[in-house]
């Protein structure tokens, strides 16, 4: 059983240098490194539980009661011995099964630094998810936008509208655009207290596609909002995506490097404090590596920016996707105004 052209060299060099006989990985259907090295398997209800290895030539999987053990048998059966490459954590009784089948077990992070460089299918699927990111925020900004207001709070149909309200037609958005919100939509405002107008409500969102990669975006709407701080803290988060964007156009650049960078730019704009930055890829989980320190943000990676600053009134933040390539592209998105109407 052959694999992904891309995985299997990166595999494959790592088995030469550590002279090991195979890499081997034991997880659920959904681990995103399982997903990841073998694309075709299909999720399985909770509890389903893979294994999978890969000698250099093939691979093989195991998806039986036991997988683990099987599949720790059929290596020792096929004449591998020596060392077999994991990942850092690997189910205990599944190192057990390796150690009873006489293999020694050295760690690896390969698999999760491949993941970082996105290939031309895996951008696409991100910008699917980002698609429907956009179509279910939308539709959240659409209440805002219909909304009357009287004595400062926002009612639709009669009712208040609330932020469990606004949740619930970001996560149909994405559902009727063919995506999956994963549980990862989130609204600034108290539950159950009617949104107010003139205050910042962050609408954020983190929905999958069907085949399992990840979006992100979030939009920050004021109703009836009179300007001040908000604009200028808005201003300052838009130029900081700009900013990033150059930065990592002109060479790859380090997660540290690029919030920085990110901060900066809003410091700029007058800000001290409340400043929020993160830079971290995306993928098969809404927050992979690239995502601390050292760690470069270099050419094919996709990368979720997310920039806030907390002023008087509340927090504008907004976030982003970023394809880095030889140029980088702001994938599907939707306007940044914080008037919920610039998208009717």
């Amino acid at each position: 059983m052959t694999g992904d052209p891309a995985v299997d060299s990166a595999l494959r060099t790592a088995l030469e240098r550590e002279d090991a006989s195979a890499f081997v990985h034991v997880g659920s259907a959904d681990d995103p490194a399982i997903r990841y090295c073998r694309s075709e398997l299909e999720r399985e209800p909770e509890g389903g539980r893979r294994a999978v290895a890969f000698d250099g030539r093939e691979w093989r999987v195991r998806s039986q009661t036991d997988p683990a053990s099987e599949l720790a048998d059929d290596l020792a059966a096929d004449g591998l011995e020596g060392t077999v490459l994991t990942p850092a954590r690997i189910p205990h009784d599944a190192a057990l099964y390796l150690e009873g089948a006489d293999f020694s077990l050295s760690s690896t992070d390969v698999v999760s630094r491949a993941r970082a460089t996105k290939t031309a299918a895996e951008r696409e699927r991100i910008a699917d998810a980002q698609a429907v990111a956009g179509a279910g925020i939308r539709r959240g900004a659409a209440l805002l936008a219909s909304a009357d207001a009287a004595d400062g709070r926002l009612r639709l149909e009669g009712e208040p509208l609330t932020a469990d309200r606004l949740r619930t037609a970001i996560d149909e958005g994405i559902v009727a655009a063919g995506g999956l919100p994963d549980g990862n939509t989130a609204v600034s405002a108290p539950d159950d207290d009617p949104i107010r107008t003139g205050v910042p409500i962050v609408l954020e969102t983190a929905p999958r596609e069907p085949s399992g990669y990840y979006g992100g975006l979030a939009r920050t709407y004021v109703r009836d909002g009179d300007g001040g701080d908000e604009r200028r803290a808005h201003v300052g988060v838009t130029r900081a995506f700009r900013s990033a964007a150059s930065m990592l156009t002109a060479d790859a650049q380090s997660v540290t490097a690029v919030e920085a960078d990110l901060e900066a730019e809003v410091r700029a704009f007058g800000f001290e404090d409340g400043i929020y930055t993160r830079v971290v890829g995306v993928g098969l989980e809404p927050a992979e590596r690239p995502n601390r320190g050292r760690q470069e943000i270099g050419e094919g990676a996709v990368v979720r920016l997310d920039v806030g600053v907390e002023t008087r009134n509340g927090r504008i933040q907004l976030t982003e996707l970023l394809a880095v390539d030889e140029a980088v592209d702001r994938l599907e998105s939707i306007p940044q105004s914080l008037d919920p109407k610039a998208l009717e």
